[in-house]
């Protein structure tokens, strides 16, 4: 079987897409993705991580605002304090 550049292997679980959400939630300032892939407590693929990020996007949870990830979902202190 010959597995193409676009094909999924598989789809992350949602212990890791909350991993993921938590680690923005908690960094200091607002990561790029190498900066919060580096910094996850697990590591994974970079193409599971790639599909967590298209996932929090697509939902509304995260932003980019050119290199950096912003958290625009609920009850987020960062983003009310730049507003």
């Amino acid at each position: 079987m010959v597995i193409t550049r676009t094909e999924v292997l598989h789809e992350p679980k949602l212990d890791t897409i909350l991993m993921v959400e938590k680690t923005i939630l908690d960094a200091d300032e607002y990561p790029t993705r190498t900066e919060l892939w580096n910094s996850l407590p697990r590591k994974m693929q970079y193409q599971t991580f790639k599909r967590i990020l298209d996932y929090l996007e697509a939902s509304g949870k995260i932003a980019f605002d050119q290199k950096k990830i912003i958290y625009t979902g609920v009850n987020n202190s960062k983003l009310e304090a730049l507003m």
